[in-house]
C-alpha cells in the first residue's frame, strides 16, 4: 500500500487538517476501549508527525483520561471527533474516517476492531 495524504474537516468547517496515511484508507479500525466503543467512529492511521491542523486549531478541544496517553481532539463548535493520538503508539494518530474529504466509510466495511479493553497499560 502506498502512503497518501488526505484532508479532513469537522461538520461545521471550523477545523481542517491534513494527514499522511501510511496505509491509506484501508487502515480503518474501531477500538473496543470504554471511550471508543461509545464513539464508534472508525479511524485511519496517520503518523503524528505528519498530521497538521491547517485551520481552526483554536476550535479544538482535548479529552483525555486514565493514563492520559491517548489524546482525543474534537471541534468545540460542532462536537465532531477529529483525531486522537494513540495510547498504543503515541507516534500514531487515528483520524476519523468520516471526516476525511471524499471518504465513504461504508465502503471500508467490514471494519475490524482492535482490543482496547485489554490494553497492556491497564495491567
Amino acid at each position: 500500500m502506498t502512503a497518501s495524504t488526505h484532508s479532513a474537516t469537522c461538520h461545521c468547517g471550523s477545523v481542517t487538517l491534513t494527514a499522511t496515511l501510511p496505509e491509506g484508507l484501508s487502515s480503518a479500525t474501531r477500538c473496543t476501549c470504554s471511550f471508543c466503543r461509545r464513539r464508534a467512529a472508525p479511524a485511519v492511521t496517520a503518523l503524528t508527525s505528519a498530521l497538521k491542523v491547517t485551520k481552526g486549531a483554536e476550535h479544538l478541544t482535548l479529552y483525555t483520561w486514565g493514563t492520559h496517553t491517548a489524546k482525543h481532539y474534537f471541534c468545540k463548535i460542532c462536537g465532531i471527533y477529529m483525531y486522537h493520538q494513540r495510547r498504543s503508539d503515541p507516534a500514531q494518530c487515528g483520524v476519523n474516517l468520516g471526516c476525511i474529504d471524499g471518504a465513504a466509510p461504508w465502503t471500508q466495511e467490514p471494519i475490524p476492531y482492535t482490543d482496547g479493553i485489554n490494553h497492556p497499560s491497564e495491567k
